[in-house]
């Protein structure tokens, strides 16, 4: 490690000036990726995750040795922090008390988390102040060994079709993990009741269907060589990587936004390198696609009647 890699340093960012520190500390070491490349990415990446950001409540996963690293969740915005960092205070009933979560709304805030070595962001799904609202329904498709993201993409194309014909838009972006996580747009009233009940019976029917493909039990052992529709996501007391996030696994890999083209080739190819895509192919992804995500922020939509 070079001998400057404890140094701090001072960046003025859009008109805020940030200590940062351990730019040159080895984060991933399978290809010698670094905190200072890791926020370098995040500044780049900016125009478009920020809006995914924005008024949404954010659990830090922070890995403040590296992805290979011990790693821990911070839903208490920490102190001391900057006076100029917003918060969303959400009443916690489990706690028995009132969490203040990071609200990333701008540039310089997303680098101060970025330097407090928040590799991945999560956030709700919902956007404050109705933060019991869901703006989103998410089905996070992960696979079991053998399986890999190609069953998952079968999945999601299933998904699909059954959003399709019931006349909704459906987004899907890779979790930068192992699987493929599929969201639709809402933007329109609704519980997590109905968000949580909908998903749950549909990931059922799906199960009862292709049996040999889906599993909708949360029971690992049941899930070898099958995709789990996570459909529990739909929770007001859970996150879901926001798009565009580094994920701590061996190399940068991004969740990423992706077309349904892409997962059809990924499918026919059998290929899950066709959707795996590291900092660069991203940043170079965007300057090309723009925000494939960007419909998901203001797309209306209802869910259809399902018992």
């Amino acid at each position: 490690m070079p001998s400057d890699s404890k140094l701090k340093t001072t960046l003025e960012v859009a008109g805020r000036k940030l200590k940062v520190s351990n730019l040159a500390k080895v984060f991933y070491s399978a290809t010698g990726f670094t905190k200072g490349e890791m926020l370098d990415y995040y500044i780049r990446i900016a125009p478009l995750i920020l809006p995914h950001l924005a008024n949404r409540p954010l659990t830090m996963k922070r890995y403040p040795n590296g992805a290979q690293g011990k790693f821990f969740y911070q839903k208490e915005c920490p102190a001391p922090r900057p006076d100029w960092i917003k918060t969303i205070p959400i009443w916690s009933r489990s706690n028995n008390r009132t969490i203040n979560f990071c609200n990333a709304t701008d540039l310089p805030t997303l680098v101060w988390a970025a330097n407090l070595a928040a590799l991945e962001l999560h956030t709700a799904l919902s956007v404050a102040p109705k933060v019991n609202q869901p703006s989103l329904l998410v089905f996070d498709l992960d696979p079991g060994l053998p399986a890999t993201i190609v069953d998952c993409a079968q999945v999601g194309l299933l998904l699909k079709d059954y959003f399709d014909k019931h006349g909704l838009q459906s987004f899907p972006k890779t979790s930068g993990s192992k699987g493929l996580q599929i969201y639709i747009p809402l933007n329109t009233p609704a519980s997590y009741d109905l968000t949580k009940n909908f998903a749950r019976i549909l990931a059922t029917r799906f199960q009862e269907r292709y049996p040999n493909l889906i599993v909708a039990n949360m029971k690992k052992v049941l899930r070898t060589g099958k995709v789990f529709i996570d459909w529990s996501q739909n929770d007001e007391h859970k996150t879901t990587v926001c798009v565009y996030s580094l994920r701590a696994k061996q190399r940068p890999t991004i969740s990423t936004p992706v077309t349904w083209e892409e997962v059809l080739d990924a499918h026919k190819q059998k290929n899950p390198n066709l959707l795996s895509f590291e900092a660069s192919q991203v940043l170079d992804r965007t300057d090309k696609l723009g925000d494939l995500f960007a419909p998901v922020l203001t797309l209306k939509q209802k869910l259809p009647v399902i018992r």
